[in-house]
């Protein structure tokens, strides 16, 4: 009895000291638990991360830097190349995925290894605590600042999932100078993202948190390969990879220069932050390939046209809107140029650019077909007299070689017949609007360049070409709402077409190929503008050169200077060229011979010429003027030069009149000279072979 009764006394008091151990237990865990909630990691302390603006498919396109300025890029597990994962987790802690936040093993043998070599030959720390000690960094290296560390890698456990711990930690691990986070080292030493990695570069990214200053591939190259190496035969050992592949990784060089970060669409992106200051992803529909293509073509066409010129271009998508390319200037950071200019919503004087919308207009009144004939004559449009850019004349042509040759005076005589005012009215159809000066109606000047418009709008206003007459307003970013297409077309189907074919029709710049686009050059007054603007059957590309500030070019033309681009710019986007569209119901070339009687000639809306009357305006001598004072050379006494006549209009042959006496000869030229025989007041006289004159009085020295 004796010996049973003590066995249950010690049971007794056995359960008793089991339910004090667990109320002892229960309480420090509850004391723990909210010693935890009242000191909770410092989690939020986690630093800025850098805004980031990428294209339609996620791709970096611009990257900015955090408050703090480093390079700081959120790391996302199912971005990362998975080999790189593996390698980390082998070489830094390669029991994560089991332990709670501390690895006891590792603090063993780190304090045995301490003991044993009187230095520290591994540190024993988990990821856990390596981002505590990120978030709370110590100067100092003590056993209370790794109970610290240990005490918060359990805390940070208790409230992230590995995965999430796992990217913390990718996204604040030093990688050096203000580089943070493997997609920051990645793109800094490599050029490019993280997700997939050569087994040298895995290596390297591996080796560099460990002492990032030290291994700094820019500044110690020699350092940073040993270190590399040490891990490719640390994971071999480990068999993370295979023994054979450690030799071929580390023959590989080390990058020995840091790359700068992506900066393309660098105005849109700039844009985007303005807009949005607190947003850290800005997405747009850019298509990077395309942009950085673009962005390539604009510098270097830049540099080959000289000092001071800048380049802009936009690449849209004619039947969405979605841009693809927007480059806002050659050189974001050229200052020479003024980069920081987008050159792509300046108002600029587009020159020959409009012509296609005016013969288009007269396309869909029936005025013209391309065979119909046109006169290219000097002309007197209600006071308004419009020159060839070359101040020559071709007489009678078709329309088409007309546009082709990008004509003035015929523009201008069928503007004058559909009105300047529906020309705009159309153009506000594409939601495009001219910038007039304030207060004035829309002019023939129009036709020629004569009001502001963007390379935006012009983009905008062409997409109705390469869309069957429907213009879509252009898109930049995904979240966009999509718009519908204009309720009203800016062109029929049927003159589009006809448009299109014309303008298929030019001839590529000098030494550029044939892609089978369509596309329309213009210079603005006193080369300070030169335009291109193509399309194919799916996308538009528009081309602006020129100087910023708005200086001459002495020889910029739409033609020598932006169309090679234009060429050059849409064989490199890497889209392909999508063939124009088939005509449409109703659309036909006809020969000369197979058109209409009405449609053989182009009549202005003023009427049938009267039969037998002269169909050129009248003379008028526009050197010299009336009343000039002109210094030929008697002053001097050195024997007069030669004073030289020119006139607009009338019909050849002419007579000229120096004084009321005839000169020797008659001129089919619309220019000649003559030797005047005394100083002082002078009356010239000219007339045409229809009888009609015009006189100036000059004054000679």
């Amino acid at each position: 009895m004796g010996e049973k009764s003590g066995l249950r006394v010690w049971a007794r008091r056995a359960a008793i000291g089991a339910a004090a151990l667990g109320l002892a237990l229960a309480a420090a865990a509850l004391a723990l638990d909210r010693l935890d909630r009242a000191y909770p990691p410092p989690l939020g302390n986690v630093a800025g991360i850098s805004p980031e603006v990428v294209d339609r498919k996620g791709a970096l396109l611009r990257v900015y830097a955090a408050p703090d300025g480093r390079w700081r890029l959120k790391a996302e597990i199912d971005k990362l190349d998975p080999q790189f994962l593996e390698m980390l987790v082998a070489y830094e802690d390669r029991r994560f995925w089991s332990h709670a936040g501390v690895d006891p093993i590792a603090l063993a043998r780190a304090a045995l290894q301490l003991a044993g070599n009187g230095r520290v030959v591994s540190g024993g720390s988990t990821l856990s605590m390596q981002i505590a000690r990120l978030i709370e960094p110590r100067e100092e290296r003590s056993i209370s600042a790794k109970l610290r560390q240990i005490a918060r890698a359990l805390q940070i456990e208790r409230r992230l999932s590995k995965h999430e711990i796992l990217e913390l930690y990718l996204t604040l691990a030093p990688y050096g100078g203000n580089l943070e986070g493997v997609r920051a080292a990645s793109l800094a030493w490599f050029g490019k993202e993280p997700q997939k990695l050569t087994l040298s570069e895995a290596a390297l990214l591996v080796a560099l948190p460990q002492s990032p200053e030290a291994r700094r591939p820019d500044r110690h190259p020699t350092a940073a390969k040993s270190a590399r190496d040490r891990v490719l035969a640390r994971m071999a050992k480990a068999g993370v990879i295979a023994e054979g592949e450690v030799e071929r990784a580390s023959t590989f060089q080390i990058a020995a220069k840091r790359l700068a970060m992506p900066a393309f669409a660098a105005h849109l992106a700039d844009a985007a932050l303005r807009a949005a200051p607190g947003k850290l992803r800005h997405q747009f529909l850019l298509d990077r390939g395309v942009q950085a293509s673009l962005e390539a073509v604009a510098l270097e066409s830049a540099r080959r046209l000289g000092a001071k010129v800048s380049v802009a271009m936009i690449m849209a998508d004619a039947q969405t809107g979605e841009v693809l390319a927007k480059v806002g200037s050659a050189d974001y950071f050229d200052a020479g140029r003024a980069g920081w200019i987008d050159m792509s919503v300046a108002q600029r004087s587009p020159g020959s650019t409009l012509k296609p919308f005016i013969y288009g207009l007269a396309v869909e009144d029936g005025l013209i077909m391309q065979e119909t004939m046109i006169e290219d004559r000097p002309g007197n449009f209600h006071g308004y007299r419009p020159r060839n850019f070359d101040m020559a004349y071709q007489g009678d042509v078709s329309v088409r070689q007309a546009l082709q040759m990008s004509l003035n005076v015929p523009a201008i005589r069928l503007l004058d017949a559909i009105g300047p005012a529906r020309l705009v009215s159309r153009m506000r159809r594409a939601g495009v609007e001219l910038k007039l000066p304030p207060g004035e109606a829309p002019g023939l000047a129009i036709g020629l360049g004569g009001a502001g418009l963007t390379l935006e709008g012009l983009v905008q206003l062409y997409t109705s070409l390469a869309n069957r007459g429907r213009a879509m307003a252009l898109r930049y970013a995904p979240d966009a709402e999509p718009p519908a297409q204009a309720a009203a077309a800016v062109l029929s189907p049927q003159a589009t077409w006809q448009i299109a074919d014309m303008l298929a029709g030019v001839a590529p710049p000098e030494g550029a190929p044939r892609l089978g686009i369509a596309y329309k050059t213009g210079t603005s007054y006193g080369y300070r503008d030169a335009w291109a603007v193509g399309y194919d059957g799916r996308h538009v590309l528009g081309v602006w050169v020129g100087r910023p500030d708005g200086g001459s070019v002495p020889g910029l033309t739409g033609y020598l200077a932006a169309a090679p681009i234009l060429f050059e710019a849409f064989s490199r986007a890497g889209i392909g060229v999508t063939p124009l569209p088939r005509a449409p119901a109703g659309a036909v070339r006809l020969a000369a011979a197979e058109l209409p009687a009405s449609l053989r000639r182009f009549s202005s809306s003023f009427g049938a010429p009267i039969p037998g009357a002269p169909t050129e305006p009248a003379p008028e001598i526009v050197f010299p003027p009336e009343g000039a004072r002109i210094d030929v050379g008697f002053a001097e006494g050195a024997g007069q030069g030669p004073l030289a006549l020119k006139i607009i209009g009338g019909r050849a042959p002419f007579r000229w009149l120096a004084n009321g006496r005839p000169l020797a000869e008659s001129f089919r030229r619309r220019s000649a000279s003559w030797m005047p025989d005394s100083s002082g007041a002078s009356t010239l006289t000219v007339i045409d072979a229809a009888g009609r004159a015009a006189s100036v009085r000059v004054f000679l020295e």
